[in-house]
């Protein structure tokens, strides 16, 4: 019979353990981008899709990388979008050295943090 119990305690164990693992959430994602140059600087129209829940968990902001990581311009998104999906935000007056060709937009959630997943952008001067 103590292999019954056994049994029975690994199972209660692994349940328990499951129901404790935070949900995985679909990650913030950039599902389209548009950039333009005006003067030295530049404009980036992004649009985000995440299944924003409310102020506990949405997508919180996205930035402007440099092939190499180094980050160009962040736009902070100051509220859910649960009803807006894909949503377009902008942000102007990013400067890009002007040997870059491409950039890279990714999309960063309040819980899960950035995306692994990016937007390359060819940049056409």
């Amino acid at each position: 019979m103590r292999y019954g119990k056994t049994v029975a305690a690994i199972c209660a164990a692994l349940v328990a353990s499951a129901i404790s693992l935070p949900a995985q959430a679909d990650p913030a994602m950039v599902v389209d981008v548009r950039a333009q140059q005006t003067g030295d600087t530049w404009r980036f129209d992004v649009s985000v899709l995440h299944p924003d829940t409310g102020w506990d968990h949405y997508a919180d902001g996205w930035s402007v990388f440099a092939p190499d990581g180094t980050e160009l311009g962040y736009r902070e998104l100051l509220h859910p979008h649960e009803n807006e999906q894909p949503f377009t935000r902008s942000l102007s007056g990013v400067q890009i050295p002007p040997d870059l060709t491409e950039v890279i937009v990714r999309a960063r959630c309040s819980v899960d943090g950035w995306s692994d997943e990016g937007v390359t952008v060819t940049l056409e001067r």
